[in-house]
């Protein structure tokens, strides 16, 4: 039975999971660094260092949970990129030199392709082509996907990711690290229509994004008032963002002609933009399940297993701090399938 080890080590979360074909994600954990709430964002050092520091016992931890010994393993997938270029390297180096102490081959994943397949865990039958909304501290991205690592881009954030505009706006109101939840909450006691928040690009064609106007907008507008105003103007700006994700998602799906929608990244488990999205659009919408929206090692076991045969032996560690989703070659998804029936059945 096929297994493949993830490594998650992008940005601030340290993700490692095992994939079973036949069996699905068997073990996984995640750790969540908690020391950059002080400095107001990810501080890159800390969290190569962090990622250093708890990788090795987590992996252990990880294959214990599993009952799979090292030598079991059929491969080691790990996030090649995009992402912070230390955090990178310390997944990197740990894939690749355990992968090739056990003579198998380690596999580079794309970070948003695994997000973008992660829905797919827990929809086997979600059928392509559909558009996918990636949406999260780093990324917001529109992108047609044909088939399995078939993806074109249709519209990217031309500034600030809307998670980042989350995290920009809770540092505004003092509310700490990270930002999208604790934003949420605060705006969960606010009315969102006190306040006129402009909606971004949605006065222009296309389908890309920016939000750096919208966070300086609210930047204006809390130094014109006080802390009890926060509620609302927390309010205001979430919904602000949630009307502009959902109406370039109906602009895409409507210039397609697809009818399938899928949201995935750290931003998707918002609440709002999941109710929105229900409530609005006539297609259909999948999204992970919560503990699959932030990083972790699942979705790159899971996207590494399907990356299998790009897996090799050589012992290269190489990162990509910067990579172009639509660039990926494309996925043997016949093959993959007609694996996982032989272990299914």
């Amino acid at each position: 039975m096929q297994s493949i080890l993830g490594i998650e080590t992008s940005c601030d979360e340290t993700g490692v999971a095992v994939f079973q074909a036949g069996a699905g994600i068997v073990a996984e954990r995640v750790y969540t660094q908690l020391d950059h709430a002080q400095y107001g964002g990810v501080v890159p050092e800390l969290a190569s260092r962090d990622h250093l520091r708890k990788l090795p016992g987590m992996i252990d931890e990880v294959l214990k949970a599993a009952q799979i010994a090292p030598t079991s393993l059929d491969g080691i997938a790990y996030t090649q990129g995009p992402g912070l270029a230390g955090a990178l390297l310390v997944g990197a180096s740990t894939a690749v030199s355990m992968a090739q102490a056990l003579n198998i081959p380690s596999i580079g994943v794309h970070h948003m392709e695994g997000h973008l397949l992660s829905p797919l865990l827990e929809n086997p039958d979600l059928a392509m082509p559909f558009i996918a909304l990636l949406v999260s501290g780093g990324h917001t991205m529109l992108v047609e996907v044909s088939d399995w690592g078939v993806y074109r881009l249709l519209g990217e954030t031309l500034d600030d990711a809307a998670g980042e505009a989350f995290d920009k706006t809770a540092r505004l109101l003092a509310l700490g690290f990270p930002g999208g939840p604790l934003v949420s909450a605060l705006a969960e006691a606010g009315d969102p229509k006190r306040f006129h928040f402009p909606r971004p690009m949605l006065n222009r064609p296309g389908l890309d994004f920016s939000f750096s106007g919208l966070k300086t907008h609210t930047r204006t507008l809390i130094a014109q008032c006080d802390s009890d105003d926060y509620a609302d103007i927390a309010a205001g700006f979430e919904a602000a963002v949630v009307d502009t994700l959902v109406q370039k998602c109906a602009r895409a799906l409507k210039a397609t002609g697809h009818n399938r929608l899928v949201v995935a990244g750290g931003v998707s488990a918002n609440r709002l933009l999941r109710a929105t999205l229900d409530k609005r659009l006539s297609s259909q919408v999948y999204y992970p399940s919560l503990d699959l929206c932030t990083d972790n090692g699942a979705m790159i076991a899971w996207a590494g297993w399907h990356r299998r045969h790009m897996g090799t032996l050589d012992g290269t560690i190489t990162v990509h701090p910067r990579w172009a989703l639509d660039g990926l070659p494309p996925i043997d998804h016949r093959g993959a399938q007609a694996e996982l029936s032989k272990h299914h059945s």
